[in-house]
């Protein structure tokens, strides 16, 4: 069986990218170095994977849950001593091992968009800071990409936006039209770099996220109603408590859960 004929999985939310100009012109953001560990998250059919398997790399993990696909992909690549297919979830999957940092590991990924920011959120999330990448580049829903990126006094801006970029600097490389995929999606991709930062290493992330979820939960009140219980610490750090929760910046909430308690 083909691999090019297996019919995407509406489960596990499949979308190929079938278009080769876009391949072409994200193969330009692909880093080439014997320094590099590549991870590939849902590979599918391998068309991204095609453009990886040609740079220069220690070692190219492709993680894949579809069995089918995943074993089309150990064929291909069979005689690649430095490619590993990995049949199994994302998200379950122990990211520990790649926490030596004689290698600079970067992650790839086509993500399906029904569990992108619940990929993003547990590399994003872990207790130790920095993470174990130094560098992603995955694809998005438009519509979240633009609220990852999103700067503050946005109307975009919001409880993701924060989080992410409490963790990570970010760029949107590309747009991703809905009709370079196979089956055709109903919405339209982004591309978006992250690159850790350490700015913000010793806040309690998830302060931090339960903090966001108080002042975005009514998010067109104003911060004095939404963080009521945080006023001695608005004050402390001169923050204007009748702004609205879009107006504050990162630097400003992590400033605040630094102070709590």
């Amino acid at each position: 069986m083909n691999i090019n004929n297996t019919s995407a999985k509406k489960s596990l939310g499949q979308n190929f990218i079938t278009d080769n100009n876009f391949l072409l012109s994200m193969d330009r953001y692909i880093e080439s170095s014997k320094n590099n560990i590549l991870i590939e998250v849902g590979p599918g059919k391998g068309a991204l994977t095609k453009y990886l398997s040609q740079k220069h790399f220690k070692r190219l993990y492709l993680i894949e849950k579809d069995d089918l696909l995943a074993e089309r992909l150990e064929e291909n690549y069979k005689n690649y001593k430095n490619i590993e297919v990995i049949k199994g979830d994302a998200l379950t999957y122990d990211y520990n091992k790649f926490r030596d940092k004689k290698y600079n590991v970067i992650i790839y990924g086509n993500l399906p968009f029904n569990i992108s920011t619940k990929l993003l959120s547990l590399w994003l999330g872990g207790i130790k800071w920095p993470s174990f990448f130094d560098k992603m580049i995955l694809m998005f829903q438009k519509e979240v990409g633009d609220r990852i990126i999103a700067s503050h006094n946005s109307k975009k801006y919001g409880r993701l936006s924060v989080l992410v970029q409490s963790r990570c600097r970010v760029k949107k490389l590309m747009n991703a039209p809905a009709s370079i995929f196979q089956p055709k999606p109903k919405v339209n991709g982004a591309i978006i770099q992250f690159e850790p930062i350490n700015d913000y290493k010793s806040i309690n992330y998830q302060k931090l996220g339960t903090l966001l979820e108080k002042s975005f939960n009514g998010r067109r009140k104003k911060i004095k109603n939404t963080l009521k219980d945080y006023k001695f610490f608005l004050q402390k750090l001169q923050i204007d408590d009748n702004l609205r929760p879009e107006n504050l910046s990162v630097s400003d909430y992590c400033n605040l859960v630094r102070l709590i308690k």
